[in-house]
């Protein structure tokens, strides 16, 4: 079994969850504000649901996902495309000594939520709920 290198060990550490605080709230604000130098980019609503960053603080994944789950594909494309232009921003704003090398992910956390609740309201869990 491969071993993900944002899961090794106990979780991330303080420093970790801080930093991909610090970078989620810098992005969500450089998109929110159109700071970006790409009318396509501009043109989207665009939630940062969380970003992970890895041990060392050299990537940091970022969760997106378009303001009413439209546009999926294109939005990572966008950002992947701009992604130098968000790291620079980044590294201004959050003031790390190196910037990390931004990655780009769909959030399928509304989705899993979605998924959770059906299996709750299903007969047979809902039986076991109550024992």
């Amino acid at each position: 079994m491969a071993k993900n290198k944002f899961h090794d060990g106990p979780g991330p550490s303080q420093r970790q969850l801080r930093v991909g605080e610090l970078i989620r709230r810098t992005l969500s604000e450089v998109l929110s504000r159109g700071d970006v130098h790409d009318p396509d980019l501009n043109r989207m609503s665009i939630t940062v649901g969380e970003v992970r960053t890895s041990p060392d603080l050299k990537i940091a994944t970022a969760y997106v996902l378009p303001l009413g789950g439209k546009g999926q594909e294109d939005v990572i494309e966008l950002l992947a495309r701009n992604k130098g232009e968000l790291r620079r921003m980044v590294g201004k704003k959050v003031g790390l000594k190196f910037s990390p090398d931004l990655r780009f992910r769909l959030d399928d956390t509304f989705d899993r939520m979605d998924d959770t609740r059906r299996l709750f309201e299903q007969d047979a869990v809902r039986r076991d709920l109550k024992e």
